[in-house]
């Protein structure tokens, strides 16, 4: 069933959402304390049924010099130079284990699958603490430190993926990096490609957290009805809330990221509403594509995929032949 806005007035659809006068400034000053911390990348192969890929186990320093866990996999013997995607993961989930998701290695891709501080207990598992004394839960995180930007739970994931785009690109030394993303991932995909600033490309499937302040008025969806629950009572906090989640929003980073994006959305999409995909893809400074489909909720099917590995390699961004 069609909810939103038509899809004859999406193309043209702006958001309403403003930038802090200090984003860039917060951001960039977020960055560079981050970076003070050494990435101590360690690595270690695993063995695996798997016989022609190799798989390892990463971890890396990400937001405050905490330790974030990642799996990278590639093509059997073959990792220097390779073009790599970075996967960030949709919300509940973390990295999965080693064995899932093999279909970009199998591209001839390396592939640096990032847990997800602190989430990875709802529908598949992640091994990443959100701090020094919890570890993974089932979410909501949409309204964990809320009160105020610098305790926003989206601001050490965004720095966790930028560093983990860091990371990649220290490991492969890689020809492109690709940040990748469905739905959470696909909006943290966005900005960590902005804020690590040396990506070559975004894909940005379905993604969340873009037009936050439409989103929780168009949809009664989780997650973004972690948010509405949390104003139905906290009735005083309606407007320290949208100043910080302005620093956050996925349509203030797309005004500044530059690198060819790949966007995707659904008309029957309650989860992210197809408006607030077209607000940070509207937004998006950079060469851009969107696929629209017509009569899918919030899915992604496997010929998503193959339709994003193809126009990467038509794009020049895939493995050589």
């Amino acid at each position: 069933m069609y909810f939103d806005l038509p899809e004859a007035e999406l193309a043209g659809y702006r958001s309403a959402q403003t930038e802090p006068d200090d984003f860039r400034r917060f951001w960039d000053e977020t960055m560079v304390q981050s970076r003070s911390h050494d990435l101590d990348i360690h690595l270690d192969r695993l063995e695996s049924a798997i016989t022609e890929l190799d798989l390892f186990d990463v971890t890396f320093y990400g937001f405050g010099g905490q330790k974030v866990r990642a799996w990278l996999r590639s093509p059997r013997g073959a990792l220097a130079g390779l073009p790599v995607v970075v996967e960030f993961v949709g919300y509940g989930g973390g990295r999965g284990r080693a064995e899932d998701s093999l279909f970009w290695a199998a591209c001839g891709y390396a592939h640096l699958v990032m847990d997800t501080r602190g989430q990875g207990s709802s529908w598949r598992v992640g091994d990443t603490a959100d701090d020094a004394w919890t570890g993974p839960q089932v979410p909501g995180m949409m309204t964990k430190g809320i009160s105020h930007r610098d305790t926003y739970y989206y601001r050490r994931l965004f720095v966790d993926a930028a560093r983990a785009i860091d990371a990649a690109q220290a490991i492969v030394k890689p020809a492109h990096v690709i940040s990748y993303g469905i739905s959470q991932g696909g909006g943290v995909a966005v900005a960590a490609a902005t804020l690590a600033g040396h990506a070559s490309a975004v894909v940005a499937n379905v993604p969340f957290l873009c037009d936050i302040p439409r989103a929780i008025t168009v949809t009664d969806s989780d997650p973004y009805a972690e948010i509405r629950r949390y104003l139905s009572i906290h009735r005083d906090s309606e407007d320290q809330v949208h100043d910080t989640l302005r620093y956050f929003d996925v349509v203030n980073f797309a005004r500044h990221c530059t690198v060819p994006a790949l966007f995707s959305t659904a008309l029957m999409d309650k989860v992210c509403p197809p408006s607030t995909v077209y607000a940070a893809f509207n937004a998006y400074a950079g060469e851009k594509e969107i696929v629209l489909h017509r009569f899918n909720g919030h899915d992604h099917e496997t010929d998503d995929d193959v339709r994003v590995a193809r126009r990467l390699r038509e794009m020049g961004l895939g493995p050589k032949p």
